[in-house]
């Protein structure tokens, strides 16, 4: 099934883990093995995480999925011919479809598919199942600050400006972020700059900050407010950009002044003291940015969070400058593609609200069909999850790339859905849990045997290429949802096969829209040029807009637009019973659900299984003590793991990385709430109380 022409001695293309992108160069085979190097792509100058490093380790996994597999009705999964599992798949979404509507039948993306897959999806989705419920794992990362983003600006770019802008700050404000875990090698583009990190935890990053604050978890609005009230009061407001380039200031100052230093502290734990000096040292920086990630944003206000952030950006004239700004720390390898071209509940490619009647009519006329025979906007992801098997539920559920049944949260009551579906079918690379659950589990390629696009941070569209040929029988997701469409009664036509062309195709989708791809093709990028987007189709070729805002903010008077945001505190409130805050993360080792990760034996070696970290009070007052099994239990659930005690951590807050299965799982404790405008879940914090366990670790 190989598209791939002969072997190249060396390939240039990125790494399969985060939003950085990192460029990298394969070289090697199967029989000799793949190995990588760093290139000097812009983002990682040369330099390589240990995920990055170990990368080709998982093209060789010992258990790779190689055939189609059917559960038979004996309840065991077993090999089956692809012809035998795709009409499996087609009878019973013909069956589903026939007796509860477009709607009984679901599909789930993420955001680690390259572009063209997640635009195919989408199609696929609306046209070959006429289901408007659709959403991704993207929604569980980086939709809090997309929905603020677009609210501000007017449109959605994780980083408005290159990563390379970095290197000239004088001072970085990193909201909820440890880059030197989840991304490290963007660490030295901040070698230069006074680092403030807002963290309940003394991460890598933080100890590497000029100045910690180390904020209660569910908190950090409140701060975010109590930085704006700092600067209005002291006098640091730029007023000139505040009149010129804003709106909406008035109403955003008038919530900020209810949150004086004393009040946040009361509120947050960190000293008014602290406040001051971070507020202080980025308005007299001369080069400043504030940048937010998951951990303001995993909550169930986390639009608000996220917005409060930008209101003290604007209120010092960051964005839209040279040499300063915000910006959102995209996670997932296509976090930012992923969210542009169609796999979400409520968009259309290019960024493109699903009930703008402009936008269907324009996406319709690409796809040939009339606008009304488009879907209107469907549940969120978790909300989609939750329904499933449910009397107005979807009855069955595709997935593409990704891990929900460790990913999502109060995951006890997500597996239990995904068992009452009448199909679930999974397509992946190794058998995740998810897998493992799945009526049909079909085989696909990985990043090394594969080309396409994805976005990275930055805006910037990259070039995935392929350094091997798939095995035998293993198949391309272009080439799944194509015969699943054609066997569904579409025309084959409809959903091309070859990356290129359904690139070009999404360039149509995406012309006019937000994420405007129309100028950017594989010819230019293979060429070695650097487009970000928004890249019109012009008679010059555009160059691409590396930087965003610099003239104006994208809402139709070219203004940026404070938000009037209050702090509610989290879903959750401490009790006797629950005395503890729980919030979740990565760490170095491992990626998202750990399903590529923890099949690399030196990520094992590194960190072989789950654990809660907690101060040495903590774990005295729990009753258990540093290596000692204990079980973290919530309203929802209780997740059993080893015990580090770390003295840096608050008193108040236990932490836990969400990568294991099994017991080990750290979702099966958080908490469902969900902000009401992204959908993003609470992830960041719940209530929770740590009791010793006995036994054998999971």
């Amino acid at each position: 099934m190989s598209e791939l022409g002969p072997p190249l001695r060396e390939v240039a293309t990125h790494c399969p883990y985060c939003a950085l992108q990192c460029g990298t160069r394969l070289a090697g085979d199967r029989e000799t093995g793949v190995v990588v190097r760093p290139d000097d792509f812009p983002v990682n100058r040369g330099r390589l995480c240990q995920k990055g490093w170990t990368a080709p380790a998982v093209l060789s996994a010992t258990d790779r999925l190689t055939r189609p597999l059917v559960r038979r009705r004996d309840g065991r999964l077993a090999e089956a011919s692809w012809d035998v599992a795709l009409e499996r798949v087609a009878g019973e979404l013909r069956r589903i479809r026939a007796e509860h509507g477009p709607d009984g039948v679901a599909v789930f993306g993420g955001g680690g598919l390259t572009n063209e897959k997640a635009y195919l999806l989408g199609k696929f989705a609306r046209l070959a199942l006429g289901t408007s419920q659709i959403d991704y794992n993207g929604r569980f990362c980086m939709s809090s600050a997309a929905a603020a983003g677009n609210a501000a600006f007017g449109v959605d770019r994780g980083l408005p400006f290159p990563v390379t802008d970095l290197q000239g700050a004088r001072t970085v404000l990193l909201a909820g972020a440890n880059v030197a875990e989840t991304m490290p090698p963007l660490m030295q583009h901040l070698d230069g700059a006074e680092l403030i990190v807002t963290d309940p935890r003394r991460t890598a990053t933080a100890q590497r900050a000029a100045l910690h604050l180390q904020p209660a978890p569910g908190t950090d609005l409140a701060l975010a407010l109590g930085l704006f009230h700092i600067a209005a009061v002291d006098g640091l407001l730029d007023r000139n950009y505040i009149q010129d380039r804003t709106r909406g200031f008035e109403a955003a100052l008038r919530r900020a002044m209810d949150w004086w230093p004393e009040r946040v502290e009361a509120v947050t734990g960190v000293p008014a003291s602290d406040q001051r000096a971070a507020v202080h040292m980025l308005a007299r920086a001369g080069g400043a940015y504030v940048l937010t990630g998951r951990g303001v944003e995993q909550h169930s206000t986390g639009t608000d969070t996220v917005a409060g952030f930008i209101n003290f950006a604007l209120a010092l004239g960051l964005p839209g400058r040279a040499g300063s700004g915000y910006g959102c720390l995209t996670g997932q390898g296509n976090g930012q593609g992923g969210r542009e071209h169609g796999q979400k509940a409520d968009q259309l490619p290019g960024y493109r609200s699903i009930t703008d009647p402009a936008a269907r009519a324009h996406v319709a006329a690409v796809w040939g069909v009339a606008p009304q025979e488009l879907p209107g906007p469907g549940r969120s992801a978790y909300e989609l999850l939750d329904a499933l098997g449910g009397d107005r539920g979807p009855r069955a559920l595709l997935v593409f790339g990704s891990n929900p049944a460790v990913s999502a949260p109060h995951s006890t009551r997500v597996t239990e859905r995904l068992a009452a579906l009448d199909l679930l079918v999974v397509a992946d690379f190794v058998p995740s849990e998810t897998a493992r659950l799945a009526d049909v589990v079909l085989p696909v390629t990985q990043w090394a045997e594969e080309e396409g696009t994805l976005t990275n941070l930055e805006g910037r569209v990259l070039r995935r290429r392929a350094r091997l040929s798939p095995p035998e029988q293993v198949r391309s997701d272009l080439q799944v949802l194509h015969e699943l469409a054609v066997r569904l009664g579409e025309p084959a036509s409809r959903y091309p096969t070859v990356p290129q062309e359904v690139f070009d195709e999404l360039r149509a989708a995406s012309r006019g829209g937000r994420a405007d791809y129309a100028g950017i093709s594989y010819e230019r990028l293979d060429a070695g040029e650097s487009l970000h987007w928004p890249c019109p189709d012009t008679p010059d070729p555009h160059p691409g807009t590396p930087r965003l805002f610099l003239d104006r903010f994208e809402h139709p008077d070219g203004r940026a637009r404070f938000a009037a945001v209050d702090h509610q505190g989290p879903a959750e409130e401490l009790s006797l019973h629950y005395p503890l805050h729980a919030t979740t993360g990565r760490v170095l080792a491992h990626y998202q659900s750990g399903a590529q990760t923890r099949r690399v034996a030196e990520l094992n070696d590194a960190v072989p299984g789950p654990f809660v970290e907690m101060h040495p009070d903590t774990a005295l007052r729990s009753g258990v003590s540093d290596a000692g099994l204990a079980r973290v239990v919530s309203a929802r659930g209780s997740m059993t793991a080893r015990v580090r005690v770390d003295p840096t951590l608050r008193l108040d807050t236990v932490f836990a990385p969400f990568h294991f299965p099994g017991a080990g799982r750290a979702n099966l404790f958080t908490h469902p709430a969900l902000d009401p405008h992204s959908g993003m879940p609470a992830f960041k914090v719940c209530a929770v109380r740590v009791e010793p366990v006995s036994g054998v670790a999971p």
